[in-house]
């Protein structure tokens, strides 16, 4: 029989022990190691694997015992980035369940905060910066590709604008960018599921530069998409549009969603009430909340120096929604596709300023799903 080699980097010397954890486990990849030193120098990129196969068998676990409404199933995901000590952090980076203490005083403070000249000159920076970082993710997607590496992209784009990806440990989530495939309405975890023909996926991209955070996300069509997809894409976007256009000084936050219902309601389609946009700057949420259903009961008055987020999420089906077993995944009650769109809003004294708008242009009007129809 052929003598085993150390797994150790650079050690050729011939293996005679597993690692024990590796052997409960069940993981069965041929790792083995010559000495207690090699594995224990070894431990920190080996300790991966475990992690990894611990995940399969979570998802295993919930696979039998959760109902998912569509055809949908959670993958592996990788072990959460890292990123590196020099870039700014927000206050819940380190923090052991990803706790906002900042967002939260801004909450309960029931005031919607006013940005002066230097702020926004910060926040228009955060904003621009996330949509290359957005832009970046498009020109990746296409048919074969897993989620985990486009959020692999996206965070190597944050890391190279100096930017913390602001989803990373919030409320312990652990990946760098939202990806939702077909029926995930909001907060897919980025997996090794590869993006097939046909599929939607949206992206959800929010970046933390100079304390302040910038968010934006676009739904985009993988390969040869069925008409009705593309509809409830088209529909999604224009939902965004015709809201985008009340905004002003004066105009109730209530009135948003009136705006998106009419869309949706003329399309056949229906408006997610369970998740809504949202103020941003020095922190991720908080005031005004924009619901974008209609007859909602949020209060707040458009004021200049505002900003916050539009991000219309539009349902084929029901409007309603159920939560994957990882805590964070919001599909569709009935299994059916849902889009979504969002842009960060400043209110100037005459309307406002779309701060994540494209940066081509050539295309600066319309979102990527636009560019070849």
């Amino acid at each position: 029989m052929q003598n085993l080699i150390c797994s150790k980097v650079d050690c050729k010397k011939v293996a005679n022990f597993r690692c024990p954890t590796c052997l409960k486990l069940g993981i069965s990849d041929g790792v083995h190691f010559c000495s207690q030193d090699c594995f224990r120098q070894s431990w920190d990129s080996h300790k991966l694997q475990h992690k990894q196969a611990r995940s399969v068998e979570n998802i295993k676990e919930n696979n039998s015992h959760y109902t998912y409404s569509g055809l949908l199933r959670p993958f592996p995901y990788t072990p959460k980035r890292i990123v590196p000590d020099t870039i700014v952090k927000p206050d819940y980076a380190t923090h052991p369940e990803g706790v906002s203490f900042s967002e939260n005083r801004s909450k309960s403070s029931g005031v919607i905060e006013v940005l002066n000249k230097e702020e926004i000159t910060k926040l228009k920076k955060a904003c621009k910066l996330g949509r290359e970082v957005l832009d970046v993710a498009a020109k990746a997607i296409k048919v074969g590709i897993t989620t985990d590496e486009i959020d692999r992209l996206v965070h190597q784009a944050c890391i190279e604008r100096d930017c913390y990806p602001s989803p990373l440990n919030y409320y312990k989530y652990p990946k760098s960018c939202c990806t939702s495939v077909n029926e995930i309405i909001c907060h897919g975890i980025p997996d090794e599921r590869p993006l097939e023909d046909g599929d939607i996926v949206n992206v959800d991209i929010t970046v933390y530069h100079d304390g302040f955070h910038g968010d934006l996300n676009e739904t985009f069509f993988v390969g040869n998409v069925d008409e009705a997809s593309k509809k409830l894409v088209k529909v999604t976007y224009e939902c965004l549009s015709k809201a985008i256009e009340l905004v002003k000084p004066g105009v109730k936050y209530r009135d948003i969603g009136n705006v998106i219902q009419k869309i949706a309601n003329q399309n056949g389609v229906s408006v997610v009430k369970s998740f809504c946009g949202h103020g941003i700057h020095k922190v991720f949420h908080t005031l005004p909340n924009v619901p974008h259903y209609a007859k909602n009961k949020t209060t707040g008055v458009m004021q200049p120096g505002h900003s916050f987020t539009i991000e219309p999420m539009i349902n084929q089906g029901t409007w309603r929604d159920i939560i994957w077993p990882d805590e964070w995944t919001a599909a569709t009650q009935d299994g059916k596709r849902s889009a979504q769109f969002e842009h960060t809003l400043l209110v100037t004294e005459t309307g406002c300023e779309i701060l994540t708008i494209r940066n081509d242009p050539v295309f600066k009007s319309q979102p990527h799903f636009m560019d070849n129809l």
